[in-house]
């Protein structure tokens, strides 16, 4: 079993230097355990702050830091994260000076926590179930909006609330079965047969309606999305063709010859990668129509990607619209591709590029590397963890089910239902973190980072 009755820490802040610095302390000693160190200067101690409340203060580490600035917050068992008394320290952000304070609470008995053990502890105290949990890592690996979505979706219990009703439904139909059971010498009927088909043809129906909910996902999402951004005739469709190996997108001439996004996917290494060529992006004054819901497409494909390649053209210098776009994009995820250098003077660029020639093959084989390279990732595919994990309890469950119904429907007797009942509650509750192992638990929590 997983021990939950200590207090633990960790660092909760991004890795790196920063201004501020997080140390998240959670368990049964946590505030008595901080309150030996900190001086408060707000007036209460720190035993008395209410709900996130800041407190200023001081910390004392020892050695040669001695005392530091820091703001406690602290939150009660009923609110905080864990179902455990919590404590944030926000201070310098230096790594040195975080380490520093994580050995001096070691020191007083705290012990280092484990990647994920926060999370862990929310979900053994109810306050998450397994989806939502590893939807919380899907949260902070997000690469692109749409694997943010999905996951804020499977956080707010979008997968996980149909199956928890139903767990509920089935429980009642079990119990009233049984009840009959324990009854049979008398007659009293606790459910009727038609009440109880139904019941299973609706509980079928819902399985049915998740598994398809999961398999859309996973059609959709298990493999990142690069997608190939530009002005028009900057040699986008034919950077794709180059490396995807066939003429899936149209080769012209003729600007803005791509008016819809093509959509190709191929192996890099062991990895599945989708590319998107999109429209050209040029000012909105020369558009209208089918030009401009093209454009929109376009930016809608860019927030969804896992990697923007933002392609330039070397045989001419950047215009200020090209270089008004190439800022706007830069908080996404992206890297630089210069084309046609087998014909351009590719001096006009400076800074970080892929220098690549469609006709010649320059620069394909560092640009596949440095796609693979950015999203391939072991966290890429968070949220569809979830899917791996519950497609085969979902299908027994399914199965049982619908063995149930049939048993049912025959009259074959009670006791026969309510077996098979019973192993699809258990398949169910193993998807939703009802009924779970140890190892299971493992599994999932171990690919969080320290501190979540």
């Amino acid at each position: 079993m997983h021990q939950v009755d200590d207090t633990i820490a960790a660092i909760a802040s991004a890795p790196g230097g920063g201004l501020r610095g997080i140390v998240r302390v959670s368990g049964p000693d946590s505030v008595a355990m901080i309150a030996r160190q900190f001086r408060s200067n707000c007036g209460v101690e720190l035993q008395q702050l209410a709900f996130a409340e800041r407190c200023e203060g001081v910390l004392s580490v020892g050695g040669a830091l001695g005392e530091l600035p820091c703001a406690a917050y602290t939150w009660p068992s009923a609110r905080s994260y864990t179902r455990q008394p919590t404590v944030e320290l926000h201070t310098i952000g230096a790594p040195p000076v975080l380490e520093a304070i994580l050995r001096s609470l070691c020191e007083r008995g705290v012990r280092l926590a484990q990647p994920g053990e926060f999370t862990m502890r929310a979900f053994l105290a109810g306050r998450l179930d397994l989806t939502q949990a590893e939807a919380v890592l899907g949260v902070i690996d997000a690469t692109g909006q749409r694997d943010l979505d999905v996951a804020l979706a499977q956080l707010a219990g979008g997968l996980a609330t149909p199956l928890h009703q139903l767990r509920e439904r089935l429980l009642n139909m079990l119990a009233h079965l049984e009840a009959g059971l324990d009854f049979v010498e008398e007659d009293i009927e606790f459910i009727k047969r038609d009440e109880l088909i139904q019941g299973l043809d609706s509980a079928i129906e819902i399985v049915g309606a998740v598994q398809q909910q999961m398999r859309s996902r996973s059609d959709a999402d298990d493999s990142p999305r690069v997608v190939l951004v530009g002005s028009p005739n900057v040699g986008k469709s034919s950077l794709l063709n180059a490396m995807v190996g066939d003429d899936a997108s149209i080769v012209s001439d003729v600007s803005g010859t791509t008016r819809d996004y093509v959509t190709r996917r191929f192996k890099l290494a062991n990895r599945a990668i989708t590319m998107i060529d999109t429209a050209g992006i040029e000012p909105e004054t020369r558009l209208g129509g089918i030009a401009s819901e093209a454009q929109t497409a376009t930016r809608s494909k860019e927030h969804d990607a896992a990697l923007v390649l933002y392609c330039v053209d070397a045989t001419r210098p950047l215009n200020v619209w090209e270089r008004r776009e190439y800022s706007r994009t830069a908080h996404l995820p992206r890297l630089l591709v210069v084309t046609k250098v087998d014909v351009g003077a590719w001096e006009h660029f400076e800074g970080e590029a892929i220098r690549t020639s469609s006709v010649t093959g320059l620069g394909l084989l560092e640009l596949r590397e440095a796609i693979y390279a950015r999203v391939s990732g072991d966290n890429c595919d968070a949220v569809m963890s979830t899917a791996l994990r519950c497609h085969d309890s979902l299908r027994r469950a399914r199965s049982s089910l619908e063995q149930a119904r049939i048993v049912a429907y025959e009259s074959q007797g009670e006791e026969l239902v309510a077996g098979e009942l019973r192993v699809g509650l258990e398949e169910l509750g193993t998807v939703v973190g009802a009924i779970y192992t140890d190892d299971i638990l493992d599994r999932i929590f171990s690919r969080f980072c320290i501190g979540k």
